[in-house]
């Protein structure tokens, strides 16, 4: 949204109670808003119809970012799947109706790489997650599904709808108000020592300003249009080198993060008493290489290193006092 009103667009965003319109606004100021003029606000949900015509009307393109995340078990598995598929088809019919030109759409590698025996050819675009493959949570059926439907709305009621699809690994920058979302979740669980060490697991990583800069591409681009971008920094990462680079970087503020590393043994047998362990055993020591070569070539977008990306979280978590002491 940021980047938009900075390129001038006029911009509708939706919020599911007008009452949030006052806070949200009082958010983007914080983080630099500028042509705030430029910015109106429509209240939807998406597990209703009401709202979406209003929301849509006058608009040549629709960026559909909204999705519940559960990263792990959870225990109806139906309250995570059921609002992105319904939610994702209901805001493309309305976009469909209103006229509008293209929808970007935001998926996740959850939809790309999830269920697959470990290999060494890197993940692409034209990959889809195994949903009966091991460690596939709500979350990641969730995405899968929401995307799958959408392609399939596009080709069979789409009435020439242009849609492009953004699927970006763990999600890490910059935090915005007093909320902490994606993979800040990590470096907020790691800058208040509250995980006794890292499991021996790897992670690509992106910026969540360089999310947005796709989008905003992936709008206008020609090339765009009927595609899905992979969307990630570089190669995945283990957990403590996160770890590494906030005690390098951090000083004081990091004394809390963990130095060790938890035996695989242990994750296991961890992974038989509490669920949380559970999706990343199937991982244990398997790094996904991951290729960005298609957003980079067709979107002619360059991301920022995620050592960057970590960083630019826990700052911004520290000096929003948002790091337990």
């Amino acid at each position: 949204m940021l980047q938009l009103l900075e390129q001038s667009y006029q911009v509708r965003t939706t919020v599911r109670s007008p009452q949030r319109e006052s806070a949200v606004r009082a958010v983007l100021r914080e983080a630099g808003m500028v042509n705030e003029d430029a910015l109106s606000f429509a209240a939807a949900d998406l597990l209703s119809d009401a709202g979406w015509a209003e929301a849509v009307v006058g608009c040549e393109f629709v960026l559909h970012v909204a999705s519940p995340v559960h990263i792990g078990n959870t225990g109806d598995e139906n309250t995570i799947i059921a609002p992105a598929r319904e939610g994702t088809v209901r805001v493309l019919r309305a976009a469909r109706d209103a006229g509008v030109k293209r929808v970007v759409l935001t998926s996740a590698f959850h939809a790309i790489s999830w269920g697959h025996p470990h290999r060494d050819r890197a993940f692409t675009e034209d990959d889809w997650s195994v949903l009966d493959g091991p460690g596939v949570d709500a979350y990641a059926k969730s995405k899968t599904l929401a995307e799958r439907d959408a392609w399939n709305f596009v080709a069979e009621e789409g009435k020439g709808m242009e849609l492009a699809v953004m699927c970006p690994v763990a999600v890490v920058g910059p935090v915005m108000g007093k909320d902490i979302s994606g993979a800040n979740h990590l470096v907020q669980r790691s800058l208040e020592g509250s995980m006794p060490g890292y499991p021996n697991i790897y992670i690509p990583f992106i910026d969540v300003r360089d999310v947005a800069a796709a989008h905003v591409l992936a709008m206008t681009k020609p090339g765009a249009a009927g595609q899905r971008f992979l969307l990630a920094s570089g190669p995945a990462i283990p957990m403590q080198q996160v770890g590494a680079l906030l005690r390098a970087n951090l000083g004081n503020a990091a004394k809390r993060v963990p130095s060790r590393t938890i035996p695989n043994a242990v994750v296991r047998l961890a992974a038989l008493f509490n669920r949380e362990f559970r999706p990343i055993v199937p991982d244990l020591g398997y790094a996904k290489k991951v290729s960005n070569d298609k957003a980079r070539r067709v979107l002619d977008w360059t991301p920022r290193p995620a050592d960057a990306a970590i960083i630019a979280a826990a700052e911004t978590m520290i000096s929003k006092g948002l790091v337990k002491n």
